[in-house]
């Protein structure tokens, strides 16, 4: 009996979705629970999976751009091929390779016998994990997707992307054919992203203005907590924590920046989900951090932490990235020294972050090496003024120099 996978409906204003990567080639024996195919709309990725076992037919070819609901594949349901055997279906299914070979080599003799899901083995590359030093709590000692997660878990998430993107570009293709030029049609994502930048140049009034932070105070505080922080929570205390506190500080002192412009009225937001940009090898993206006001550092890291892992698994979903009042960018994980953000409608603000570089300042007098960070902050003039955006800066910059403020609320 052959089953039907169609393109599923992932939103209300998404009509169509383009075939990103088929996981399984035309023919494999797949069972129910893999994933076959990740598809790519002007928003996410998802990845497909088939509910039931048998024989895979492709119905499209990756980059075939298909409307939500037509079939993008079939399943010749039946039992397994002799010698295929069910261990695939184990971990989200995929053939196994050894962890001596996934991991590009190590003691053969001490990895004998264990095998790794391909799922596995791709973030365990991503991640720069070494597979001969993960525990496998899968099947007969298999290293799952869930173990690679655990072993990277204490890695900072800011290097690990740094590591993915310089990875990423050393691994760039060269030209086929000694081509001056190649040509290949954007994705249903960057075609968004690229709308979505000129509409918000073409509809807000933006406005940029700049301030530096001394981050000395921010940096020596982390230091003195980090083990503690580390063995209480479970993860580091990073930066971001860190400004989006200071964001919803300035954005309690000064609400206008908390208001976006729908038609002839100002809507005033009474909370404060902050969005936080992440760059993706697919483009960017911006989750959003639920209700920071209410938010302890440790669970403000937790959530960025597991968005980073999303984005990386490429699971981020609709309702992750909806919904924000403001966003905060770090171009400073890329070597950024200064930039003016754009806005992301409706939003009113956006706050860049940048690299933190040992720059001499006037201190009481005397002229002294401090770790130095510019801070810009991208406003709708519209209905945010000039003397607000400078303001609401001013607190953010406030708060990052004197963090104590923040975890008493002074």
């Amino acid at each position: 009996m052959s089953h039907e996978i169609k393109i599923p409906s992932v939103g209300e204003s998404i009509t169509s979705a383009t075939l990103g990567t088929w996981h399984k080639s035309d023919g494999d024996y797949v069972n129910a629970g893999e994933v076959i195919l990740t598809i790519e709309t002007d928003k996410i990725s998802t990845e497909l999976e088939t509910d039931k076992s048998g024989i895979l037919k492709h119905l499209a070819a990756e980059g075939d751009e298909l409307d939500i609901g037509a079939p993008v594949a079939a399943i010749e349901e039946g039992e397994a091929p002799e010698g295929s055997g069910d261990s695939a279906a184990e971990d989200g299914g995929g053939e196994e390779e050894t962890a001596n070979s996934a991991s590009g080599g190590g003691d053969e003799s001490s990895h004998e016998g264990v095998k790794v899901t391909p799922v596995a083995r791709k973030i365990a590359e991503d991640e720069g994990v070494d597979l001969a030093t993960v525990s496998g709590t899968g099947a007969g000692g298999k290293i799952t997707k869930a173990d690679v997660l655990e072993a990277a878990a204490g890695a900072d998430v800011t290097h690990s992307e740094n590591r993915a993107e310089a990875a990423k570009q050393e691994s760039a293709p060269t030209p086929a054919d000694g081509k001056r030029t190649t040509r290949k049609k954007m994705s249903p994502l960057r075609r968004k992203i690229a709308t979505h930048l000129v509409n918000a140049q073409q509809t807000s009034a933006i406005l940029t203005t700049f301030n530096e932070c001394d981050m000395t105070e921010i940096m020596e505080l982390r230091k003195r907590v980090q083990d503690d922080f580390v063995n209480r929570h479970g993860v580091k205390l990073g930066f971001m924590s860190f400004f989006i506190k200071a964001v919803v500080d300035a954005l309690k002192a000064v609400p206008s920046v908390n208001a976006q412009i729908d038609g002839d009225e100002i809507v005033e937001n009474h909370f404060f989900d902050v969005g936080v940009a992440v760059g993706t090898d697919k483009g960017l993206m911006v989750p959003v951090v639920r209700d920071c006001d209410q938010k302890s550092f440790a669970q403000i890291e937790q959530d960025i932490i597991d968005y980073a892992t999303k984005a990386r698994e490429g699971s981020i979903g609709l309702p992750d990235l909806q919904g924000g009042v403001f966003t905060i960018t770090n171009g400073g994980i890329y070597g950024s020294l200064l930039s003016t953000p754009i806005l992301n409608p409706p939003q009113s603000g956006i706050l860049g972050m940048h690299s933190i570089q040992q720059r001499p300042v006037a201190l009481n007098g005397e002229v002294v090496i401090r770790p130095m960070m510019y801070l810009a902050l991208s406003y709708d003039h519209r209905i945010v003024d000039g003397k607000e955006a400078v303001t609401f800066l001013v607190r953010v910059k406030d708060c990052l120099e004197h963090p104590e403020r923040l975890l008493v609320g002074a």
